[in-house]
């Protein structure tokens, strides 16, 4: 399902970047969540988000499975 991060939650097991509150997120049936719709965008010392296909999109373009738990 596809909801708004209500708090820090530690890094993206796709992307390697923070999940910060208000981030667009997939939350899957084990629970893990990951970026959706939004990828972001180094630029200098700040982070600035532009809307496209967010990790778990992408992720799920090849596979059917949670990137942590590929048996579930």
């Amino acid at each position: 399902s596809e909801d708004v991060l209500s708090k820090d939650a530690g890094e993206c097991a796709i992307c390697l970047e923070e999940l910060q509150q208000g981030d667009t997120i997939a939350r899957l049936p084990c629970l893990c969540i990951y970026h959706k719709g939004q990828v972001f965008l180094r630029m200098h010392i700040q982070f600035q988000k532009v809307t496209f296909s967010g990790c778990i999109d992408e992720w799920f373009e090849v596979n059917r499975s949670c990137p942590e738990h590929p048996s579930d």
